[in-house]
């Protein structure tokens, strides 16, 4: 086989420190949107991202040259300071260090992209935590409660 393939489904999400102001509703479109930009711009497929005020999920396909964590630091690095330039609002604008990301297949990655797009919706009725805690215990992530929420 001459070609190295891959197709790795990825929902990724991550949240602001809690010392940081909120993303106010009126950037969301604006921020999800240049999210999606620089994942492409890590040589990854951008699908979609979305969220609230607070934190953010996106989908993207990996790329077979890159890692999770590059992609992450990547997106964090650059999204927080084009946020800090676009209003005095977000001067002390910053996201928390960790992150979630999942492995999706392909047989539920419409149901991810959806769920994703839902955030609004979803988060009428639960907190970040909670959804946050669900995704952990559904994939079986082991953590520390002590230490999830910290900045």
């Amino acid at each position: 086989m001459p070609q190295s393939l891959a197709k790795i489904y990825i929902h990724l999400i991550f949240h602001i420190k809690n010392t940081s102001p909120l993303l106010l509703e009126k950037d969301w479109e604006r921020m999800h949107a240049y999210i999606g930009q620089l994942v492409n711009e890590t040589g990854c497929k951008h699908i979609w991202a979305d969220g609230v005020g607070d934190h953010v999920h996106i989908l993207f396909l990996l790329s077979k040259d890159e890692s999770i964590a590059h992609v992450v630091e990547e997106v964090k690095r650059n999204s927080s300071r084009w946020i800090k330039n676009i209003s005095r609002d977000y001067m002390s604008f910053a996201w928390q260090g960790g992150y979630a990301a999942f492995s999706v297949s392909q047989s539920v990655a419409e149901k991810t992209l959806q769920y994703i797009k839902q955030q609004r919706e979803h988060h009428k009725k639960h907190t970040f935590a909670e959804e946050y805690k669900r995704f952990l215990e559904l994939y079986d992530v082991e953590y520390n409660s002590d230490y999830v929420f910290r900045d």
